[in-house]
């Protein structure tokens, strides 16, 4: 049973050792590749400027419906070849908001349509895919509601389709409408910038399949249609139908100097909430995508890297795995003679990944920098989360699509809040098991011991962080405060 056990152990570190030498190559391919930049196309004149629908998926998103209008109405853009398409399937005061809205918008000159659907079939692929039913034009852009993007958006990105006839995908850098909210948004930040900067613009640059990121982006309407179509049948249904589109031949472009402001999750239980539903979703798309990948004309090095980024979720899995293996293990005296420590030097990736990122954006790129105890901690504390989430997924279940609330601003009084998840239990039962496998290896193999502290502190602090969260939202519900309402836009229509 315990050479078993090793075994597992064994098997467990060498995979991950392996998926973070993949994002060792990442790092190394965005360093040697870090003065290129796409060449800026051709300038249209409004005359030769393509129609293009601007689809913006929602539901039940009150807070930040009308901010994400009025940003799309204020691109700087020929007003007759603009259609704004609300795919609105909320069951709420949002659907009330949109209608005067685009009503209005309609009035101003602007092409308008509100879709409604009897049923949310297929969650947002179902509406993605009802959207361009009901268009005609060739290029179709997606923002998701939390999304601010610049007036100059369609003009830095559209004639890159327009010059291409292969480029099926251009993707914007995401950028943060609320990064200094709080610790969790901070940290969220370091990620995300390095995923864009580091990871896309590497993957981008080196000719490697560049995954789309479901918003602030524009699609080809032909490259949808003969990669197969919007699917339902996973949660992450752009990383889905990327993967495909690039498998049938068209390529995709990142722009990292053009960014799409969004909002962070400022709430712990809507970050987990989120992280839980891509999980599964990317965990979907490996278990739907590798054997056509592996299967495809691609490169080899294009089929390793594209099954790299498949595999991101399956880290918190095995890290939760080597935690709980550790203790018999210990006992059994069988960790001494594993020979893993060069796998440590793999760890040293991540920090230095995060560091590029931050270099690359901001003058004060330590600032940011600083964040990194807080994403260590989260990322560790969470891996019940999301390993929960793959786990079902390798077993077989397909799960729903849980929105991620969007609140524009103080979030503990607004209706869309989230409660207490029951997983705090178990998180606080792994804080105990990383503390008594800590103290475990104190006695037996006291360079483990700092590691098994790391999760120790870590459950505690995401266990800590959503009883904090939850008496927030309870003091607030219990003093009977309204939620807030939707932040008033100002009208950008004059003129």
């Amino acid at each position: 049973m315990i050479s078993l056990l090793t075994t597992l152990y064994v098997l467990c570190a060498l995979a991950l050792g392996m998926y973070t030498a993949g994002q060792a190559l990442l790092l190394w391919r965005y360093w040697r590749t870090r003065a290129a930049s796409p060449a800026d196309p051709v300038t249209l004149p409004d005359s030769d400027l393509p129609a293009i629908t601007v689809q913006l998926p929602l539901y039940n998103e009150a807070n930040v419906a009308l901010r994400l209008i009025d940003a799309i109405a204020a691109l700087d853009y020929p007003r007759d070849k603009l259609l704004i398409q609300a795919l609105d399937d909320s069951t709420d005061r949002t659907v009330h908001l949109v209608s005067r809205k685009l009503a209005a918008l309609g009035e101003a000159g602007f092409r308008v349509q509100h879709i409604r659907r009897a049923e949310r079939a297929g969650f947002k692929a179902g509406a993605l895919a009802q959207g361009m039913q009901d268009t005609s034009d060739d290029y179709i852009a997606i923002f998701d509601a939390d999304f601010i993007p610049p007036p100059d958006f369609l003009r830095r990105t559209l004639p890159h389709l327009v010059a291409d006839p292969a480029l099926g995908i251009v993707q914007s850098r995401w950028g943060h409408l609320n990064a200094e909210e709080n610790s969790l948004t901070r940290a969220q930040k370091l990620s995300i910038d390095t995923h864009f900067v580091v990871e896309q613009a590497a993957r981008n640059r080196s000719g490697w399949l560049v995954p789309f990121n479901g918003t602030g982006g524009i699609w080809r309407r032909r490259c949808i249609e003969e990669a197969g179509g919007w699917s339902a049948d996973t949660l992450t249904e752009d990383l889905d139908l990327s993967y495909r589109a690039q498998m049938a031949g068209w390529t995709s472009l990142f722009l990292p100097d053009v960014e799409a402001p969004g909002e962070i999750p400022p709430q712990l239980a809507a970050y987990k909430q989120q992280q839980a539903r891509w999980a599964s979703g990317n965990t979907q798309c490996l278990r739907k995508l590798a054997r056509p990948l592996l299967a495809s004309n691609l490169s080899a090095a294009q089929k390793i890297m594209a099954v790299q980024h498949l595999c991101q979720y399956l880290p918190p899995l095995l890290m939760l795995l080597l935690l709980l293996l550790t203790p018999p293990l210990l006992l059994a005296d069988a960790l001494g003679g594993l020979p893993l420590a060069p796998l440590g030097l793999l760890a040293l990736a991540p920090p230095l990944m995060y560091a590029a990122g931050q270099m690359r954006l901001y003058d004060d790129w330590l600032r940011g920098l600083s964040a990194f105890p807080a994403l260590l901690l989260l990322g560790s504390g969470m891996s019940l989360c999301n390993s929960l989430a793959v786990l079902g997924t390798l077993l077989g279940r397909h799960g729903d699509f849980q929105r991620t609330p969007k609140f524009a601003r103080d979030w503990a009084r607004n209706a869309y809040a989230l409660s207490l998840s029951p997983m705090l239990w178990l998180e606080l039962a792994l804080m105990a098991y990383a503390l008594w496998a800590a103290v475990l290896a104190w006695g037996l193999q006291p360079q483990l011991a700092p590691y098994l502290l790391v999760y120790a502190l870590s459950f505690a602090a995401v266990a800590g962080w959503s009883l904090r969260e939850t008496l927030t939202v309870v003091r607030a519900r219990r003093r009977k405060m309204p939620h807030i309402p939707p932040e008033p836009s100002p009208s950008r229509l004059e003129g």
